[in-house]
């Protein structure tokens, strides 16, 4: 690593996110005719027409422009944006009998799935937060605040700690097995800590603070594997390890399974999830204001695993997922993973000082920009072969959409400032 390296690695990714990236989104993903966003896009970025807009694309979406916009990207139009968003969130999709909002409505803001996913919900307290700290429009912590409070009431397990997450819409904690009431998960815990992180940030508020600091021991003590550091997907209600199926209502993984059931049910860690995981701590300690050194372990353990066994040092980039000890099961790579990795060994080459770090993020940041990003378009695709050949060709629908791409940009350029700054 060197200083014409650096300058580089932060020219192509800037050009990526300022010529590629935001423009695509920006020019069309907003619904002027019934509000919120477009997410369904096919391999040349056109509509595709699908009649659906997922709570977790529209909150994702508000988080991609208010961030964007908090970051110092694109103008008074990402900002504009971010409320067309927020707008759309709060008079369509918030349950006013009920609260919470709502998983789907069609185009026309139709509600076509009333379930209450503490998931969902904590992309709403995300991007809402962030929302209020791009733009100081109190209503985005307003809503937060009130979703907040709806979890803590409604899906807070006194007896063993934790969150359950699926809910009907009255609250009504879901039926056990695929329904998903009798479990808890990695991510909606790992999102949560990114939620609380910034609602934190924006109130300023002790209890928002208080319950940050419980997730983060949750996630540290419970979720991540006693011995490898690496996340379980799934548990039961008393924290037991679980199989990890299929719920009536999935994001992302559902390729994996048959019969509902993943091959290796019991022993399956995700790379991109213990990247995300780390770079998401570190991110809290920092609005905590708290030393690294409080969870240096729980960093460092998952991290090394996703250097030591999900870098494909061969054709780049990193694998889907393996064994908590270190076979890799699914060598694919998937647009989300290679996202969150890029920050995650910066973050964690920064910290250590471990090159081979460097030489993670290297191999990442080059199957990106040379392979994963789209040409004709400049979003990602979604899945691709170890080699590099996509599988999945779609440039967005309810879960691959922009907020993990163009997070990773944002978030790897400010890390790359931090080390050219070293230069100086």
């Amino acid at each position: 690593m060197n200083l014409q390296l650096l300058r580089q690695h932060r020219q192509e990714l800037h050009h990526h996110l300022t010529h590629q990236l935001l423009p695509f989104w920006v020019s069309r993903s907003a619904d002027r005719v019934n509000g919120g966003f477009i997410t369904h896009f096919d391999q040349h970025g056109h509509d595709t027409g699908t009649d659906e807009k997922s709570l977790i694309s529209q909150t994702r979406s508000i988080y991609t422009y208010a961030s964007a916009h908090r970051a110092g990207y694109g103008g008074p139009e990402l900002a504009e944006l971010a409320r067309h968003g927020v707008d759309y969130l709060i008079d369509r999709m918030w349950d006013e009998q009920y609260g919470g909002f709502y998983w789907m409505t069609n185009r026309q803001g139709k509600v076509l799935n009333d379930q209450k996913i503490a998931y969902g919900q904590s992309f709403a307290i995300y991007c809402l937060s962030e929302y209020t700290l791009a733009t100081g429009d109190p209503r985005g912590l307003n809503y937060a605040q009130r979703v907040f409070d709806l979890l803590q009431i409604h899906a807070v397990d006194t007896h063993y700690g934790g969150y359950f997450e699926m809910f009907s819409r009255d609250w009504t904690l879901k039926g056990p097995g695929p329904g998903g009431g009798d479990r808890k998960t990695l991510d909606v815990h790992m999102h949560l800590m990114e939620a609380f992180t910034t609602l934190y940030e924006a109130s300023q508020h002790p209890l928002h603070r208080r319950k940050l600091l419980e997730v983060i021991d949750l996630l540290s003590q419970r979720v991540m594997h006693p011995v490898y550091g690496t996340g379980l997907p799934q548990f039961w209600a008393d924290w037991r390890v679980a199989p990890q199926i299929k719920f009536d209502v999935i994001w992302g993984w559902d390729r994996f399974a048959e019969g509902g059931i993943k091959p290796t049910a019991d022993d399956n860690t995700s790379y991109g999830h213990n990247g995300e995981f780390g770079w998401l701590l570190l991110h809290a300690l920092n609005v905590l204001q708290l030393p690294y050194d409080t969870y240096r372990a729980a960093f460092e353990k998952a991290l090394s695993h996703a250097l030591n066994y999900g870098v494909d040092w061969e054709y780049g980039g990193v694998f889907v997922e393996g064994s908590h000890s270190g076979t890799v099961y699914d060598r694919e790579k998937e647009f989300w993973q290679q996202a969150e990795l890029l920050i995650g060994f910066l973050d964690a080459y920064q910290i250590t000082g471990n090159h081979d770090y460097w030489r993670a993020y290297e191999t990442v940041h080059r199957f990106v920009l040379d392979k994963m990003v789209n040409p004709d378009v400049g979003e990602w695709w979604p899945l691709m072969t170890r080699e590099g050949q996509p599988i999945w060709t779609h440039m967005g629908h309810s879960w691959k959409i922009n907020y993990h791409t163009v997070r990773a940009v944002i978030q790897s350029i400010a890390r790359l400032d931090r080390l050219l700054a070293q230069f100086t």
